[in-house]
Order: structure tokens, then C-alpha cells, then sequence
């Protein structure tokens, strides 16, 4: 009777797996689990329509909607990983992927997607998705920082507004801010929470670097004069020009806009989605534009790190399930993903579209940078997520409240962070 017991336990939770139990129902027709992390209502919306439109097409591959969490997924992954549950088409972001691929529970789509693909994506995206040799993923969105202002603001104040043509290099960034503080108001507001991707992010556009690969192939971080500059830039903005809100450094990006819509922020540095919520959200007639964040030596680039999507490599129909990454992303699809999460899309096609090029909502800004996005710095580091939530999350955050200097700061990234990728290059 135990044995019996046990037996349809397990069927039954081999029938719920779409990986473990080969992904077929009675019918012989296929099942693929896709488990999405979209939220935003218009990127939700888009992402069932599309399914429910690949199903009525494909009678013998259905795709199954799952709904998954950001907040959450690298866990959630890790568990369905290791416990043989996995989903079959994983939405995830570039910089959660490598210590899955190297686990080996995403399968190298190398020889499964399809020549349009490959070729409408650039190089510098599939970068993101690359270890080894092998390609774990298809980057499909990405999203540059801005600056979010108060049109009326700036126009009032006289200062220079900045184009991805002509912008402001990070001193003189630092000036406007100055020059827009007082009277209890700040020229910026930086919701630096999570301070990690920003900062390396950004630092691309002053020449940081922060992680080098030698020729053993392993990687080290070195703290240098390109990478002082953006996190030096913010510091002293709150802790010597008081032209930084000092009370927003340990908030997320959403807490930033009550005081931006009221006038005590002049500006404030976001994802390009954010302006989704601007939109939503903003009292009527309140006049805000997009600029492009400030350049330094690198110009105007910084990293990214793309939405990606992946297949599990216990999933034993690869091929469909690339066959539905390749319908998902069509140009014309992607454009309908791009719109509803208010991101770029990567694919060049879609860029294209005059849809994504319009000056409403400034995404005209937004597709102007595009050719300046670059892979993230930690993009392959094996070890990363446990280096930044252990090591340069609290570093940065002591460093910008003006707790420790930035030698301490170099001290910490540079020798505690070592020691934590140590452990992951043996």
C-alpha cells in the first residue's frame, strides 16, 4: 500500500511539472510552463495575449501562462532547479543568469534559435546571455537610466538642458544641482536602496570598470579612478552640497515620486520604465521630460542588464520551446512587449518602430541611447549576487550617507569582495 501510495504521489507530481513529466497530457499534445515576471498591467496583458495567441495557432504545443515575481525568482528558481520543477521558459534578467548556466539547469540555445534572431539582436546584447561558449538566454528588454525632471523646474531656473546629442558631464551635473537647491528643495533625489546596479551601471559612462578578467580567466575587482567617479558625484551631492535629499538614499525608486510631484526634488534618476508611473500618477498639468543621465569619459554609456528569456535544461522539448521564444519575439511582438513594460526592445527591427521613436513620454530619448548600452559589469561573474548583497550593498550605502570615506569604501570592495569571488573560481 506504501508503495503504491508513493507512486501516485509521485505521478501526480510529475503531471504538474511540465520539465519532469516530458510535458504531455493524455491527448499526446505538448505542454510548455512559461513562468513571466511581468507586473505592470499593459506588460501582463501583452504577455497572455500573446500566449493565448501562439495557442490558438499551435494545437499541438499549448503554452501554459505562469505568473512569477522579481522580488523573489533567483530563489524561487534555485529550488525548482534542484528539485526538478523548474518552468520551461524562464523570464528572468541577464545578471541572475550565470550561476544557473554554469550549474547547468539552463540549456545552450546556441543551435536552436533561429537565424532571424540571432542577427536582428546585436552583438554587445547577446554578450549578456554568453558563458563559455554557450548562449543561456535571449535578451529581449532593456532599460538605460535617465533622469525623470520638472520641465518647469529647469526652464525656470535657467540652466541648461542636456540632449543625448549635448549632455551634462557629471561635474557639470553636479553644478546644476547646486544650483537647483534651497529653501528646502534639492536639485535631485537619488533612490539608491538597491545603490549596486546603479552604481556600476552608470560608472560605465566614466570609464569604470570595476571587474577585470585576466588571462587565467578569473576575476578580480579593482576599485580605480574611473569608478570613483559616479559613487564621489552622489556623496558629495548629499553630504557636502546638500543638493541631494539625504532621506531618499535608502529608498526605491516609487518612494521618490510623492516629493518629486510636489516640488522638492528637481529631478530624480530612474529606470525608463518609471515613466509608466509617471504618467499614471502625476497631479494634472504637472510638466515633466526625459534627459539622458550625465557622461563622463565613456560618453554617454552605461550597462544594462536585459530581460532575458531561457529554457530549463531538463526541459525535453527544446525546440518547441524555442520555436515559441522565436514567435514571442518577432519584431512586431517585441515592440508589443517594449510598449507594455515602457522599455527598449533589444532587437534592432523593433527599435525601428515609430511607435518607440515618438517624443511623447520621451521615448524618443530612450531609443537614442540604445547604441550606448552595454553589457553590465558583473554580467559574468560568477559569485556576484552574494558579492553585492554581502558586500557592496552595505559598502555603498555607509559610503553614501557619509558613514565611511572613500578609502574605506575602495578597502571593502576591493579585499572583503575578492575574497567572496575567491570562493566561487577555485
Amino acid at each position: 500500500m506504501r508503495t503504491r501510495t508513493l507512486v501516485a504521489v509521485l505521478a501526480v507530481a510529475l503531471l504538474l511539472t511540465g520539465c519532469s513529466a516530458g510535458g504531455t497530457r493524455d491527448d499526446g499534445r505538448i505542454t510548455l510552463r512559461f513562468q513571466s515576471l511581468a507586473w505592470q498591467q499593459e506588460s501582463v496583458e501583452a504577455n497572455k495575449e500573446l500566449v493565448e495567441e501562439w495557442n490558438a495557432t499551435h494545437p499541438d504545443v499549448r503554452v501554459e501562462y505562469v505568473q512569477g515575481s522579481w522580488d523573489s525568482v533567483h530563489d524561487q528558481l534555485l529550488t525548482s532547479f534542484e528539485g526538478g520543477e523548474a518552468p520551461d521558459i524562464i523570464h528572468d534578467a541577464s545578471d541572475d543568469l550565470a550561476d544557473f548556466a554554469y550549474g547547468g539547469y539552463l540549456a545552450d540555445l546556441s543551435e536552436l534559435l533561429p537565424e532571424r534572431l540571432k542577427s536582428d539582436i546585436p552583438h554587445r546584447s547577446w554578450q549578456t546571455v554568453t558563458f563559455a561558449d554557450g548562449i543561456y538566454g535571449v535578451p529581449f528588454l532593456q532599460e538605460p537610466r535617465v533622469l525623470i525632471a520638472n520641465a518647469t523646474w529647469l526652464k525656470q531656473s535657467g540652466v541648461r538642458v542636456p540632449t543625448p546629442q549635448h549632455p551634462w558631464s557629471w561635474d557639470e551635473f553636479r553644478q546644476v544641482t547646486k544650483r537647483l537647491s534651497g529653501d528646502g528643495k534639492y536639485g535631485v533625489a537619488w533612490p539608491l536602496k538597491e545603490p549596486v546596479s546603479a552604481t556600476l551601471n552608470l560608472s560605465l559612462s566614466a570609464g569604470g570598470r570595476l571587474f577585470h578578467r585576466g588571462a587565467d580567466g578569473k576575476v578580480t575587482v579593482r576599485f580605480e579612478e574611473g569608478d570613483e567617479v559616479v559613487p564621489r558625484t552622489v556623496h558629495e551631492q548629499a553630504n557636502t552640497d546638500r543638493s541631494a535629499s539625504p532621506t531618499t538614499l535608502g529608498s526605491g525608486g516609487s518612494d521618490t515620486l510623492p516629493g518629486f510631484f510636489a516640488g522638492t526634488y528637481a529631478m530624480v534618476p530612474l529606470g525608463f520604465s518609471y515613466r509608466q508611473q509617471i504618467v499614471q500618477q502625476a497631479p494634472k498639468g504637472f510638466d515633466w521630460q526625459v534627459l539622458p543621465a550625465p557622461a563622463g569619459a565613456g560618453g554617454l554609456t552605461q550597462g544594462v542588464s536585459p530581460q532575458t528569456l531561457s529554457v530549463a535544461e531538463d526541459c525535453p522539448y527544446k525546440k518547441e520551446a524555442a520555436a515559441f521564444l522565436d514567435f514571442l519575439l518577432q519584431p512586431e511582438n517585441m515592440v508589443r512587449l517594449a510598449l507594455g513594460d515602457w522599455m527598449l526592445p533589444t532587437g534592432r527591427q523593433a527599435l525601428a518602430d515609430p511607435a518607440l521613436r515618438t517624443a511623447e513620454h520621451g521615448w524618443a530619448t530612450g531609443t537614442a541611447l540604445a547604441d550606448r548600452l552595454r553589457p553590465a559589469p558583473a554580467q559574468t561573474v560568477r559569485g556576484y549576487p552574494e558579492w553585492k548583497d554581502k558586500v557592496a550593498t552595505p559598502a555603498l550605502q555607509e559610503y553614501y550617507s557619509g558613514a565611511i570615506g572613500l578609502d574605506e569604501l575602495r578597502e571593502r570592495l576591493e579585499e572583503d569582495g575578492n575574497l567572496v569571488l575567491a570562493r566561487y573560481q577555485r
